[in-house]
This record gives C-alpha cells, structure tokens and sequence, in this order.
C-alpha cells in the first residue's frame, strides 16, 4: 500500500470569455507539485484543445478527456477538477459523467489577485466553482471540497489538499472491493461482533472464510528445520523479548504465523480476522497475538475473536493514516476521571504503538482456565503517549445499512498496573460517547491508529462509501 503511486486524472478547465494564459501557469505548477511529491497523473497534451493548455472549455472537449480517462481506467484513482478561472461547467460535468470512473473527485480554485481584475486578467473562479459543484450535485456525483473556497495555485494548502485527497483516494477505493479473511468460526460467547457478510458485500467487501483446523493443519506440516521457519524465529526475536523456556512453544507460534501468512497472500487478504479465543490454545496451545501484532506493523490489520467489522474499522484506519491500526477493548475507568478510559487487549499491538521494550508472555485471563502452556504468545507493553483517532463499523441487520462512529483523542503516560497492552486514553466528552455507544448497539471493539485522521475518514466514509457516521466532538 505504501509503495504505489496514486495516480489522477486532471480536468483543467478554462472558458473563452478569459485569459487562456492563466490555464497553462496552473497547469504547470500543478503538475510540478505532483510529480515533486511522488504523485502521477493523466491529462490531456496541450495540444489537444484550442487553448494550448490541454484544458476544457466545451464539450467536445470533455469528451476528448473522458476518452483519455477511460484508457487509464486502471490507473486513476481520483480526479482533481482545477479552476484557473470560471471554467465550463458543460465540459468538466461531461467529462466525469461520460469517463463514469467512480472514483473521488476534488474541486479546487484559483484566488483573483485585487489589482489583476481587469478583463486581461481576471479569473472569477471564486463563481465559477459554485457552478461547478452546482452541476455535480445535479448529476449526483459526490466531491470532496479543499480547505478554502479558493486560494493561490502557489499556496501550501495546494499539496495539504493533495495529501488530505490522496489518502481519501487510498481509504475508498481500496474499501470498494476489500477481501477480509475471517479464519475459524466467531466464538460462541462474542455475539457483540456478529456482522452481515450481505451488508458488508453491497460496499464491495468480500468475507473470505477458512476453518481453523485448515490453518492448523498447514502449521502442523511445516517441519522443524524449515528455513522459513527459522527465520521467522529469529524474526520475532528481534521483534520482542522472549523469555526463556519458552523456544518450543516460540516455534509452535512462528508455524502458526507463517501459515496464516501463506493463506492471506494465496488468498489475496486485505485485512484478517482470527479466532483466537479459545480454540487455538485448547486446540493448538498457543495464542495468536505476536502473529496479530507482526501482521499490524506489515499493514495487514487483524482483528481478534473474528471480529470482522473490526478488521475493516482496521482497515480503514489504516489506509487512512498509511500506518499500523490497532483493535482493543473500551476496558475500564480510570478512577473518577469520567473522560479518560484503558483501552486494553490481551496483548495483540503493533510494535509501532509501542516504541520502546516489547516482551512476549501469556493471555493473563485465559491462563487462570487454562494454563500458562497453552496461553505463550501474548504482547505485553504500555503503549505509548500521543494523539490518536478512533473508529468502529458495524452491520446493522434490522435497518440494513452500516453504520459506524468516529473521532480523536489522546493517549496518556498515566501509569496502568493490568496484565496484556494498556492504552491509557482521554477523549472529550468521553461520556456522551459512551452514551451513543449503548444506545445505537455498537460493539466493546474499536479500532485505532496514532495521529489524527479523523477528517479523511469522514470525508471518505460520508461522501463516498455512504455509511452512516457519527463523528463524536
């Protein structure tokens, strides 16, 4: 994900009433600032219409880039609609229409500058975007806004808008078409995550299941002096501290992380969901969280107890920010302090939330029923402080339709004395959320990442995937 070059398609626009000239400056510094920062794009050649920019003033013209657009179907992921000035609004609408790509489209805007206001100069692209917006609201083609209804080619705000869209690009089309692995049955005691596969299918996403035993089975087969495996343990020696007389159980776990590899990658695995409690220790005798917590940092989300909703509330978040997610549990209290909660799992997060001593140890619950045997392979750290955003899907079956909650908060350096990973965090209003929580039917599971993504997950979620979101302030 991190290594693919998103790709737009350009849709200059200019009108015959004003000065082409404008069209081919912001042609050539947008197109600078997208390949200075590793972004591609498909336009058409100056030559291609009158005005010697490539830009749009008729329909004629829209189709000629409709058609180009087409051709690189498989390339664009999002479109950028430019003003230079007012702009024809027949030309862009047919253009988008006719290409039908699907795809996010940003609309941005030229400032007129108060001394150049005169016919040779002017833009009036402040009203013409209106126009533009006007016509795709009539069409019933969602857009995404930039940060200021219009603003100088040359701004900073130009390649903040570009990487805010980018990344709503990443969170929507991947979402459209996700294939989420669900390995083994949802345990009998977690209805909380029950989702709708046939909900989830309507947004493109596809639940891949596999039964537990089959994973097993491949662990199972893959001998002791493989050389794979022996990597993987030191792999995960490197990864975490591992206590002594625990190497048996280590290659048990190091089996069990290859064999889920090897099915997401024949499977073609976006984000994955495990049945990790309880079978796998009774069955197999180990737990799954550093395999969990590896595949976190490799940026294949994955979610506990077949938490598949969780797995895509992963997913989104990780798309978003381009870094490792994380799926806990809203735990505890923390004394009285009513916004502040411990948002804690048994022990499956990313190193990347950690940043300092990783030590594997046991499921501290499941070990008092089970056994300290059975129960090796847990991640047991104090994540640690910084901002961080929230977000949780869920199928809902009686109204049909996904519905989901999101918003940001922090994570503290309070100190936390409880077995697994501990997240000590603070959110607003913290309260009313929990609130809405109990109300709408949402799960004990949220997904997290660090840093604030809060507005590219809305943006994505409401303008283009059409769940329903409540964005928690």
């Amino acid at each position: 994900m991190k290594n693919k070059k998103i790709t737009f398609g350009i849709i200059l626009a200019t009108r015959s009433y004003f000065n082409s000239a404008l069209a081919k400056d912001v042609r050539a510094t947008l197109t600078k600032v997208l390949t200075e920062n590793n972004y591609d794009y498909v336009i058409l050649d100056e030559e291609d219409t009158p005005t010697g920019s490539g830009s749009i003033e008729t329909r004629e013209d829209g189709i000629k880039c409709a058609e180009l657009f087409k051709k690189n179907r498989e390339r664009i992921d999002g479109i950028i609609v430019t003003l230079p000035n007012f702009g024809f609004e027949i030309g862009i609408i047919n253009a988008i229409q006719l290409a039908n790509l699907n795809v996010p489209i940003l609309v941005q805007a030229c400032d007129d500058d108060n001394d150049k206001v005169d016919l040779d100069n002017r833009r009036d692209a402040f009203c013409g975007k209106l126009s533009v917006c006007n016509n795709l609201y009539q069409y019933g083609i969602p857009f995404t806004d930039t940060t200021l209804h219009t603003y100088s080619i040359n701004s900073p705000l130009l390649l903040e808008d570009i990487n805010r869209f980018a990344a709503i690009c990443r969170v929507v089309n991947n979402v459209r078409g996700a294939r989420i692995g669900a390995i083994g049955a949802r345990p009998a005691g977690f209805q909380t995550v029950r989702a709708s596969e046939k909900i989830l299918q309507r947004t493109g996403i596809t639940v891949v299941p596999v039964d537990l035993s089959e994973i097993l089975g491949m662990a199972d087969a893959i001998a002791d002096d493989d050389n794979m495996l022996l990597n993987r343990v030191k792999e995960i020696h490197g990864y975490a501290l591992v206590p002594g007389g625990y190497e048996k159980k280590l290659l048990k776990q190091a089996k069990f992380g290859l064999a889920v590899e090897k099915w997401i990658a024949a499977n073609d695995i976006d984000a994955v969901a495990i049945q990790c409690w309880d079978s796998l220790q009774a069955n197999y005798g180990c737990a799954a969280c550093v395999t969990m917590s590896m595949l976190g940092d490799k940026l294949i989300p994955s979610a506990c107890e077949v938490d598949i909703a969780g797995a895509i509330s992963m997913y989104v978040l990780t798309l978003a920010s381009g870094n490792a997610s994380a799926i806990v549990d809203w735990n505890n209290n923390f004394a009285e302090d009513r916004n502040k909660c411990v948002c804690t799992h048994c022990g499956n997060f990313p190193k990347s939330f950690v940043k300092n001593d990783l030590k594997l140890g046991n499921l501290g619950v499941l070990s008092r029923t089970m056994g300290t045997e059975n129960t090796f392979g847990a991640v047991l750290a104090k994540v640690t402080s910084g901002p961080f955003t929230y977000f949780r899907i869920s199928t809902d079956d009686t109204k049909g339709i996904i519905k989901s909650y999101l918003g940001e908060g922090n994570i503290t350096d309070d100190p936390y004395a409880m077995d697994g990973c501990i997240a000590v965090t603070e959110v607003p209003n913290l309260q009313n959320l929990m609130k809405y929580m109990c109300k709408n039917g949402f799960e004990h599971h949220v997904a997290m990442c660090r840093g604030n993504v809060q507005d590219i997950v809305f943006e994505a979620v409401e303008t283009y995937l059409g769940w329903d979101i409540y964005k928690h302030d």
